[in-house]
């Protein structure tokens, strides 16, 4: 088991290293300048020399990706060029409303989605089937903009004076306030330093710092502005975890092992749960991890058209105004998430099936 971790995590390297090329790469392929995209079209010569050498923009590339490469090596990813702060506090700031919101996106895709592929499976050729299917293919067909669009409207203005209104944008009620937790708790802590910037961003997570604090008032207001931006972000991972569950526990379900439980007179909640689904769980897993990718990618016109200061907003803003150190950080950082939940994925799998564990 420790051979194999480590043998994982060796693997994640090359691929981190991948992703900072190709990062800082594509950051410097999108069309436009940054001087002409901050200052205006109307910037002179000498005006945008001057913005490139404060930014070290008129050094040669390779050296602008060797003191890229230095400043990640510390944990330092710059300052942004827009809003003339360092990206690591940005990061603190927008990064946990992106983690909070794609969390509650992915459990909202497997908590509905496995029972749904389960029921699919078991209930073959059924209307039941039918139905779920239908619905897991206009789920995948329903672009996340479109949907979170009517979900907005249907929510927040046809039922704006019934009990099932919904805030369509924003992250809590005017008024409300999330204390954080080292504050409730009384602790003390110098700031600008990584302690107080490692809790801060678990403070900035308002459903876990209310949670933990036993802030109710506050954890009801955050999941009920979170619910449409949610939805509208689960819809697609959840129809391809349904669809995959049930191909995958129909191909379970053939097997010699499943007629034999059913001849000794097991009962069918057991045989479905115990031994097909179980040995049904690898592609499914793999799939989950799969979504979190398009969970991050979603998040970019989820939080826009809510109204959200996530990572994905402001991604969305850095790209317009060539804000490189926010493009290259904040696209390190989900790419980071990324391959940590597919290692997560992977080591799973010893877990479920015992013949990886021997290998």
């Amino acid at each position: 088991m420790i051979q194999y971790t480590i043998r994982r995590l060796l693997m994640a390297i090359p691929v981190l290293i991948g992703i900072l090329i190709v990062t800082f790469a594509l950051a410097r392929m999108i069309p436009g300048e940054p001087c002409k995209a901050m200052l205006g079209e109307k910037a002179t010569v000498e005006v945008c020399e001057r913005f490139n050498e404060r930014y070290g923009f008129n050094k040669p590339i390779t050296t602008q990706f060797a003191i890229y490469m230095g400043n990640i090596l510390k944990g330092d990813f710059g300052n942004s060029i827009r809003f003339s702060r360092p990206v690591t506090l940005i990061l603190i700031e927008r990064l946990p409303l992106t983690v909070e919101l794609g969390t509650l996106a992915l459990i909202i895709a497997i908590a509905i989605g496995i029972p749904a592929g389960i029921l699919s499976a078991v209930k073959r050729n059924s209307i039941l089937d039918v139905i779920t299917m239908i619905g897991a293919n206009i789920g995948v067909s329903m672009p996340v903009y479109w949907l979170g669009l009517m979900l907005a409207y249907l929510f927040a203005l046809v039922l704006k004076d019934t009990p099932f209104w919904l805030p369509p944008t924003g992250r809590l009620t005017a008024g409300f306030v999330a204390i954080p937790f080292y504050e409730t708790w009384g602790w003390l802590m110098e700031k600008e330093t990584i302690r107080y910037h490692f809790v801060e961003f678990f403070a900035n997570i308002y459903t876990f710092n209310s949670l933990i604090t036993g802030d109710w008032k506050i954890l009801g207001d955050a999941l009920k502005h979170l619910i449409l931006p949610s939805i509208a972000l689960s819809t697609i991972p959840l129809a391809i975890i349904a669809r995959m569950t049930r191909s995958s526990m129909l191909e379970v379900m053939k097997l010699d092992y499943i007629r034999t439980a059913r001849a000794k007179g097991l009962q069918t909640k057991v045989i479905i749960l115990k031994h097909a689904l179980r040995n049904a769980m690898l592609p499914i897993i793999t799939i989950i991890g799969l979504q979190v990718g398009t969970i991050f990618a979603g998040a970019v016109l989820t939080e826009s058209i809510f109204g959200l200061a996530g990572v994905g907003r402001i991604l969305f803003e850095a790209i317009t105004a060539r804000d490189y150190p926010i493009i290259q950080a904040f696209t390190v950082v989900i790419a980071i998430g990324y391959v940590f939940i597919n290692l997560v994925v992977d080591l799973s799998y010893v877990f479920i099936d015992p013949r990886i564990r021997l290998e």
